[in-house]
């Protein structure tokens, strides 16, 4: 899965003005592949190119029980928790963005064929959705713009930035299931895919400083002097 990991944090900073903003979400909702990712540039996690691995993923992950895991993603998700909660001083948005680390490993376990693990043992979990293409696909769209809905719902703000957001996901996500498949897993494709992360987490932050959560405002508004 891939875009339908921001459907958390879409979800978490519609139900709660205490959340972090949208940025720091999105950097949550994907924590795991940038560690993934890293740890692959150095050679500690391992996955290669398999045409057909699965209907709507090419690739093969060998070995990931550090950044995919069940027990990683929970500590990664606390690690981001105590991080949130050193900076705010505030037990929900630490909750909050622990809550979205985690659900990555979730989401990811209703996609994937049998290659996540609980710990790194040998027990393989994974639904494999992604191995029935139409249901995959529509699951991940429906998620992600269910998400988005619910964020544009509970917010106030000019209409561009998230319009293009969304466009910007969708369009991405696109490419990844209908463009060409990448033939390679090296250095150049994990720094390129570090670089859509980032570009997406940047947008991110830019709808995030642009909207207010509906209920911050009617507190403001409640405030002023009459």
């Amino acid at each position: 899965m891939f875009i339908g990991h921001f459907a958390p944090a879409f979800a978490i900073r519609a139900a709660s003005q205490d959340a972090p903003k949208l940025g720091t979400l999105f950097l949550a909702a994907q924590l795991v592949d940038w560690v993934f990712i890293l740890l692959a540039l150095v050679g500690i996690e391992r996955f290669h190119f398999e045409p057909g691995a699965s209907g709507l993923s090419p690739f093969s992950f060998d070995y990931f029980p550090i950044s995919h895991s069940l027990a990683g993603t929970a500590s990664f998700a606390v690690a981001f928790a105590l991080v949130i909660l050193w900076f705010t001083r505030n037990g929900l948005a630490a909750l909050c963005a622990g809550t979205v680390v985690l659900s990555h490993w979730i989401l990811d376990w209703l996609v994937h064929r049998p290659d996540l693990t609980i710990a790194g043992g040998e027990r393989k979990l994974g639904l494999s959705l992604w191995n029935y293409p139409a249901l995959g696909i529509a699951i991940e769209t429906i998620i992600t713009l269910a998400g988005f809905w619910l964020y544009m719902r509970r917010t106030k703000g000019p209409i561009v930035p998230p319009f293009i957001l969304i466009s910007t996901l969708l369009l991405v996500q696109g490419f990844t299931w209908f463009g060409p498949e990448p033939h390679t897993t090296g250095p150049f494709y994990l720094i390129g895919a570090l670089m859509v992360l980032s570009f997406l987490t940047f947008l991110a932050a830019w709808v995030g400083a642009t909207r207010w959560h509906k209920n911050r405002m009617g507190l403001a508004v409640a405030s002023l002097p009459r």
